[in-house]
């Protein structure tokens, strides 16, 4: 992965792990062992943020299912903030649905909250976390 523009768009939780996965794995191959400090401090938030992104839906997503979530999208009025937020943190009730999209109580009824919530259950996987936990207590 190649960041052709820095400033050019927000980045998905998945774009940000891939990105950094990419850059671990670089750093691996080329086999440099002297690091400076400022290098220290970057391999830390490097190895910081991908311990946190590791536990979150962003670790098992792919290309395709991020372009099939956005396809259908489309369909929404939705910003592209409020797609952003939606991909990368799964909202499974109208309360997370409302933190994360701006008059969602006026843009859009019960039902289509709901259906909404349905479709980004079933195109996004789930928080690893709580998948253990909820096959540990079946």
């Amino acid at each position: 992965m190649e960041v052709k523009n820095a400033n050019a768009a927000m980045l998905s939780n998945y774009e940000v792990f891939r990105l950094l996965t990419d850059l671990k794995e670089q750093k691996k191959d080329s086999g440099k062992s002297k690091h400076s400090a400022g290098q220290q401090n970057l391999n830390t938030i490097m190895y910081e943020t991908l311990k946190y992104l590791s536990k979150t839906p962003c670790s098992r997503q792919g290309p395709e299912m991020v372009q099939a979530f956005l396809s259908t999208m489309m369909h929404h009025k939705l910003t592209k903030a409020e797609k952003l937020q939606l991909l990368n943190h799964r909202p499974q009730t109208a309360v997370e649905m409302q933190l994360m999209v701006e008059e969602s109580e006026e843009r859009f009824s019960e039902e289509q909250i709901d259906e909404l919530i349905q479709t980004i259950s079933q195109l996004l996987p789930g928080d690893p976390e709580q998948e253990v936990t909820a096959n540990a207590d079946a």
